[in-house]
């Protein structure tokens, strides 16, 4: 960053950031470099510093003290003023310092005049900003999950860019929870046998429909149909997804045993029933109030039999309470997305006609998965850019990293829920898992 000329007015700004930061940061127990606008570097904490934050403008730097919300951050990151170096799981780690911050009157009444002092630098004189943007990267949540705003929020989140999608997820184009037998399997196998799990877990037979609410690119309707001879019908509401699933099935010659449709899951029944029905990763968008009736859809398209697999995030608080995180996500990820807890999440399944027979969680998982996608992300920067833009980079970045701390901290799980129509006599499920868990090759 070149740093800005800096005036007599400006310098007096500049050492009043570092009186407020040195306050800030004096029993921070990592370590912390921040640069300022004019060049100026402090190293703060008891430990040697993991990375560094650089403020662009004082005036954004103003705003963060007086307003201390995280999402203003958050945002200036996104839009450039604000830059970070180095790993940002660390600085995600620095709201458990702010949360536990404490400051007496006298000291947040000195912050506050050295704060109000701070001086915005003249348009004229800022320093480039390097976020060019092409994307309306920030929207609302509407909380009516209407046909017409879940289209609206499915394809805010999912419509960026195949391309940019293609540069960290697998081969599959799997956007979900992978599956690590062991911890160091990368994440293409990780993905492969996620896909395989599912199909074994519905024990799908040759000949058997399956129907996938929420299909994504098309990696599991291809899979079933390629390794376990089905004949598969996904849904999805992203119009991106729509068309790389249908060019997918094409490549791979599977015209006659898959299809995909641009349908909502409130339009399915009666229209054909199936001997099996999954859906990964596409309940948190369904919205807490709309549970019973996706639930009862899920029932009502099952054949007699017939046995639903319901893979998704749960949350540990129950009734999706505002907060930050959830605030973050809202806005700028998933706009919509409300997760419920997983007590709520099997009751609402029984009371909707299913007899549970199986829960696996898999929260380990997803905090590998999320790691390996932030890697993979971070390693291929430039062309996440080139494909969006830099905040679109910067804000999957973050939330995905994020995310990854949330699910490693048990703030939320990860569920896989087998389920059977409830009907007299026994479910038509092995008595075991055996079946699930092959012996391991020689």
């Amino acid at each position: 960053m070149k740093p800005v000329e800096t005036t007599a007015g400006q310098g007096r700004s500049v050492r009043d950031a570092l009186h407020i930061l040195q306050r800030i940061f004096r029993d921070f127990p990592g370590g912390i470099r921040i640069r300022l606008w004019d060049g100026h570097t402090v190293s703060l904490g008891t430990h040697a510093p993991r990375f560094t934050v650089i403020f662009r403008d004082p005036g954004k730097f103003r705003e963060m003290v007086l307003y201390r919300d995280p999402l203003r951050l958050a945002e200036a990151h996104f839009s450039g003023h604000v830059e970070i170096e180095g790993s940002i799981y660390d600085v995600l780690g620095l709201r458990e310092h702010f949360q536990s911050l404490r400051l007496s009157a006298v000291e947040k009444a000195a912050i506050l005049a050295r704060t109000l002092s701070i001086r915005q630098i003249p348009a004229s004189r800022q320093p480039d900003n390097p976020s060019r943007q092409r994307r309306n990267w920030r929207t609302k949540a509407f909380g009516s999950h209407s046909r017409q705003t879940d289209r609206h929020a499915i394809a805010f989140h999912y419509d960026v860019s195949n391309d940019f999608y293609r540069l960290w997820l697998d081969p599959e184009m799997v956007y979900s929870c992978a599956y690590f037998e062991k911890p160091e399997d990368d994440l293409d196998l990780a993905q492969r046998q996620k896909l395989d799990h599912i199909c074994r877990k519905l024990r799908l037979q040759a000949g058997e429909t399956l129907l996938d609410i929420g299909c994504g690119w098309g990696g599991l309707v291809c899979w079933a149909a390629r390794h376990y001879g089905v004949r598969a019908t996904g849904i999805t509401l992203s119009r991106g997804q729509l068309d790389y699933a249908q060019e997918k099935i094409r490549r791979e010659g599977l015209e006659d045993r898959v299809r995909v449709e641009l349908r909502d899951y409130r339009d399915l029944p009666g229209k054909e029933l199936f001997d099996k029905v999954v859906s990964v990763g596409m309940f948190e968008h369904v919205g807490i109030r709309n549970l019973p009736l996706y639930f009862r859809t899920a029932h009502q398209l099952l054949k007699p039999g017939g046995v639903f697999l319901n893979h998704g995030i749960t949350s540990e608080d129950e009734g999706w309470r505002r907060n930050v995180n959830i605030e973050f996500i809202n806005r700028y990820v998933f706009p919509d997305g409300e997760l419920e807890t997983m007590g709520n999440v099997l009751r609402g399944m029984e009371q909707s006609g299913f007899e549970i027979v199986d829960v696996e969680a898999l929260r380990a998982h997803y905090a590998l998965t999320l790691r390996h996608w932030v890697d993979r992300l971070e390693s291929r920067r430039e062309e996440a850019v080139r494909h969006t833009d830099e905040a679109t980079y910067r804000i999957w970045r973050m939330y995905m990293a994020g995310c990854a701390l949330q699910f490693e901290a048990g703030e939320m799980g990860l569920y896989q829920i087998l389920a059977a129509r409830r009907e007299k006599g026994l479910a038509r499920v092995p008595l075991t898992r055996r079946d699930l868990y092959p012996p391991p090759s020689p």
